[in-house]
């Protein structure tokens, strides 16, 4: 069993893994974006804003923690294709389910305001995957992690 890295560095490793999280949901909302009209798409400009507000705070976070921001990819693989608003909603869903659980393992590996700031962030994913999906979740940020075992399990 490999030794647990010390508690800066699992805050670090989680807040890279956030920031990751952040420039996908960016990217994601790009595409939601143009497929979106009305309502859902002030919806989406609103959350693309919002995911880049927290994309440039956890840039100065993982700095402040001794790293080296990851950069933004060029493209992101989606998870299915997007042709329709009803197919811009359900990923906007996926997008924020992912971000919650980025989150949720920021906030059990931070400490102080860096897991204050997981925890509001966390919350904020989880009411946009609501808004969006129409209900909400139980325990935000662990659907992702439950589904992720079940394929393992029978995968």
């Amino acid at each position: 069993m490999k030794p647990e890295p010390p508690a800066a560095g699992r805050a670090l490793e989680a807040a890279q893994a956030a920031l990751a999280a952040e420039h996908a949901a960016a990217y994601g909302y790009g595409v939601i974006g143009a497929r979106s009209t009305g309502a859902r798409a002030t919806e989406a400009r609103e959350a693309y804003g919002a995911h880049l507000a927290r994309r440039d705070a956890l840039t100065r976070t993982v700095r402040e923690l001794g790293g080296a921001p990851r950069p933004s990819e060029a493209a992101y693989a989606l998870p299915f294709e997007v042709r329709t608003q009803a197919d811009a909603e359900r990923l906007a869903t996926v997008v924020e389910d992912r971000v919650a659980g980025a989150y949720s393992d920021l906030v059990r590996a931070a400490e102080g305001p860096l897991r204050r700031e997981a925890a509001d962030a966390l919350s904020a994913a989880a009411v946009r995957a609501a808004r969006w999906r129409g209900v909400g979740v139980a325990f935000p940020g662990l659907a992702e992690r439950a589904d992720e075992a079940q394929r393992a399990q029978h995968g």
